[in-house]
């Protein structure tokens, strides 16, 4: 596969997993339990859910920049 049409297919299938990722931490960020717990504790739900999605996408990003 071409450079360009692998970096091009990276970046559907990276926005496509972000939009859905995004859904899914919107989801957990609106449970009860996350809602009711301490400020510290929410900070730190919230940090972990933000970061979290830069893991799976690296592997993504590795493939995109590999040289043919």
């Amino acid at each position: 596969m071409g450079g360009n049409r692998r970096k091009f297919l990276g970046a559907v299938l990276m926005l496509a997993f972000v939009i859905v990722y995004a859904l899914v931490a919107m989801a957990l960020a609106q449970t009860k339990a996350l809602q009711q717990a301490p400020g510290l504790v929410q900070a730190l739900c919230y940090g972990l859910i933000g970061m979290a999605w830069i893991l799976p996408v690296m592997p993504l990003i590795k493939w995109m920049e590999r040289r043919d």
